[in-house]
């Protein structure tokens, strides 16, 4: 495919995604019935799509508010002549119009790629720096990985991806990698596929390094899907670690993940059976606001009204998870969430019972942290 054509495609997909269609849904269809599009194609189609999606506001003060109108305006947020690119020749886009040539004068504002019943939540939340964290938020976040301790040092692992075309470099937490090139041969390394890393995002990582794990005893991952945070704790801890989830079926991956990685978790249906847990980690449903870089739809779909449901669920999560904490033991609150509705005003609700007591929290930012991430420790009174 030409890059026109490329464009085209995006116009296609989104397009579909302006009506209703899920982007990765609307993107799988569309490669469905472009045989002829190769894999390097399909991920530049791909990258023109969550693009736009990351500068929304942008690409429609600078286009229009329809597919071929957000890529219009991409084009120009990028510095590309739109011209040169909608010629009609081959698969490329029909010609611009006489009113599409005249690229309308919108001054720059990094608000617009975010919903607007949103900025005065993020400004609370994020205070003074609310405006440079959006701003980071346009650009596409990098791959990271961590390095499994229980099978390489960053050293070595770094050694065998590099084997294989993979190009890492080290970063602020102890054990990730960030990818510098090479992202797409990632799956087929040797040091993937033996386990040897994983990938995990920085902010992931960074809150996982500053909680201390017991050494013996259980930990309950409540809110484990595919595995992640459990095997980074089975990486750094010898306790049990229990893994559950509401939906078993995102936990599918697990065992193979686990096998993979050297480590043994141990599933828990009915999380009850075992209580009561050292540490219980509850890494809840949210609103996503800290991951837009690398899922801009989120921001799209997120409604008031979701964000009101969303904190009911993670209420309910949270009192349920106390009642498996022993006496002594410590609930770990997490979320991939920018607001504090979903961070501080749920530790909040934890502490102010007379036996919950506030260990520490942190909060991760971009783009220093890659994505947004916050953490809470809480500890239960009594002798454990």
């Amino acid at each position: 495919m030409t890059p026109a054509a490329r464009v085209a495609a995006a116009i296609e997909v989104l397009d579909r995604w302006l009506d209703g269609v899920p982007a990765e849904k609307a993107l799988t269809g569309w490669a469905r019935g472009a045989r002829y599009a190769g894999s390097k194609d399909r991920a530049a189609v791909r990258d023109h799509v969550y693009d736009v999606l990351r500068r929304k506001g942008a690409c429609e003060a600078l286009g229009g508010a329809d597919g071929r109108g957000l890529m219009l305006g991409l084009l120009r947020v990028q510095g590309v002549d739109p011209a040169t690119v909608f010629t009609g020749e081959g698969h490329a886009p029909v010609p611009l119009s006489d009113a599409e040539r005249q690229a309308p004068d919108a001054s720059p504002d990094i608000w617009r790629d975010v919903p607007d019943w949103l900025h005065q939540p993020l400004r609370e939340s994020l205070g003074a720096g609310a405006s440079d964290i959006v701003g980071a938020m346009q650009t596409r976040a990098p791959l990271y990985l961590r390095v499994n301790a229980r099978k390489a040092s960053v050293n070595q692992a770094q050694e065998l991806l590099l084997e294989d075309g993979v190009k890492t470099e080290t970063c602020q937490a102890e054990m990730a990698l960030k990818v510098t090139e090479g992202d797409r041969r990632l799956r087929q390394s040797s040091a993937y596929l033996d386990g040897l890393v994983e990938i995990q995002d920085l902010s992931v990582q960074l809150a996982c390094a500053a909680v201390d794990w017991p050494q013996r005893g259980k930990i309950l991952d409540y809110c484990a899907g595919g595995g992640g945070k459990a095997l980074a704790i089975a990486a750094v801890s010898d306790a049990t670690v229990f893994v559950h989830d509401a939906i078993a079926a995102r936990m599918s991956d697990i065992p193979a993940r686990a096998s993979r990685a050297g480590v043994t978790l141990a599933e828990a249906m009915k999380p009850s059976v075992h209580a009561p847990y050292d540490l219980v980690l509850c890494d809840v449903p949210c609103s996503g606001s800290g991951t837009w870089r690398r899922d801009p739809e989120a921001k799209w779909r997120l409604t008031p009204g979701r964000l009101s449901e969303l904190g009911q669920i993670q209420r309910h999560i949270v009192e349920q998870a106390q009642t498996l904490v022993q006496p002594g033991g410590r609930l770990v609150y997490m979320t991939c969430s920018l607001l504090d509705a979903e961070n501080g005003a749920v530790v909040d609700s934890v502490v102010s019972a007379p036996e919950w007591d506030l260990l520490t929290s942190a909060r991760f930012l971009p783009p220093e942290a890659s994505d947004g991430f916050f953490l809470a420790v809480m500890r239960r009174s009594g002798n454990g």
